[in-house]
């Protein structure tokens, strides 16, 4: 194959390189991509050009973002507007939630449709409210949601979605089967198998006594500590210290009591390794341990979970990240495949793997 045949599958192959980056942490640099790539920075442009009139994305001085709600040009040969238009709300749109939206309106620029986005907080009526405006304003197709799951209200409020007369995806969260509701279709990470990975990692370091600290009214808790336990359990692991609480939500002086009290009990207990939920917790046990005096991974490993901010520990820890760009990806195509084949379509429920990031904060154990 001559140079000439192959350079427009070398443009494809660019072009690809820059949709992941995109994707991946939301804007891009020329400079940046041209040195990666081993090319000139006009070459790099040219890309962006191509995308951006694609609709792709949205050129910026010096470089791109993922395609905004902002961006008004009009798409080179494309449609006029988006074949559907899709509702998403989330409970928090500054931790763990963010890269979620990242993953699904990339998706939906590329699949044709428009993503409407609104924050909501994590009580379930303030969700409520913010989903009944979109639905009440008559202008969504379909809708992507994360609402409280747990409890009387949890469950009043995946009712009330299921009851809806349009499409309805849950993004990490799933319908108790208690409640059989039939309708809604779901994407989430397996935190259950999450939990088990953690064990296992534990466990194949040399660590026998082993603990876990949750955030407590997070809807993560419950399934992490289901796979955590079972595999605890499996692998004949001691369970030692076992904490349901939100370190981040106490005033400075109750927190420092909670985790000195904490760490005690580590101590005490002969915990050598602990899981802890989430980065947040993880970084507070970490720094109060230090600043105590404590060699760390020495005398205590640390497995973090979600993978936000627990590369920046000191040591970097350990985490099990959930893949929050994909599981946004997912639900965008669950729903617009569910609004292109109507009720034929199998309900789908989606479940998807965490993955073990290795870092400094766990070390092989030493008596």
């Amino acid at each position: 194959m001559t140079d000439e045949e192959q350079a427009p599958r070398f443009g494809i192959s660019r072009r690809e390189r820059i949709m992941d980056e995109l994707r991946r942490i939301g804007a891009v640099r020329v400079a940046d991509l041209a040195r990666e790539l081993g090319v000139a920075e006009l070459t790099i442009r040219r890309d962006i050009g191509a995308l951006a009139d694609r609709g792709l994305l949205t050129r910026v001085h010096g470089g791109a973002t993922l395609r905004s709600a902002l961006d008004t040009a009009v798409v080179r040969g494309g449609p006029a507007a988006s074949r559907f238009r899709i509702g998403m709300v989330v409970p928090s749109l500054s931790y763990y939630w963010p890269q979620v939206v990242i993953g699904a309106r990339a998706a939906a620029t590329e699949l044709g449709a428009q993503l409407i986005l609104r924050g909501a907080s994590y009580a379930a009526d303030d969700q409520r409210r913010q989903i009944a405006s979109l639905v009440d304003a008559g202008t969504v197709h379909g809708l992507i949601v994360a609402p409280e799951s747990l409890g009387p209200d949890g469950h009043a409020l995946l009712q009330w979605l299921d009851a809806l007369p349009l499409p309805v995806v849950l993004v990490e969260r799933r319908a108790p089967s208690t409640l059989a509701l039939s309708g809604l279709e779901s994407v989430t990470t397996d935190h259950a198998f999450g939990g088990a990975l953690a064990a296992r990692h534990l466990f194949e370091l040399g660590h026998r006594r082993v603990g876990i600290l949750t955030s407590a009214p997070s809807p993560t808790s419950g399934r992490l500590r289901r796979g955590w336990d079972r595999a605890v359990d499996r692998l004949g692991l001691t369970a030692t210290v076992d904490r349901d609480v939100s370190l981040d939500r106490l005033d400075a002086e109750e927190r420092d009591a909670a985790v000195t009290a904490l760490l005690a009990e580590v101590r005490g207990t002969g915990t050598t390794a602990m899981l802890i939920h989430a980065d947040p917790q993880a970084l507070l046990v970490q720094q109060h341990a230090v600043d105590s005096g404590w060699s760390l991974p020495d005398e205590l490993s640390i497995v973090a979970y979600d993978d936000e901010v627990a590369e920046s520990g000191t040591p970097p820890i350990t985490a099990l990240r959930p893949p929050k760009q994909h599981v946004g990806r997912r639900a965008v195509e669950v729903l617009l495949a569910r609004l292109d084949e109507g009720r034929r379509r199998p309900v789908e429920r989606v479940q998807v793997v965490p993955s073990l990031h290795v870092r400094a904060s766990t070390a092989p154990y030493a008596e």
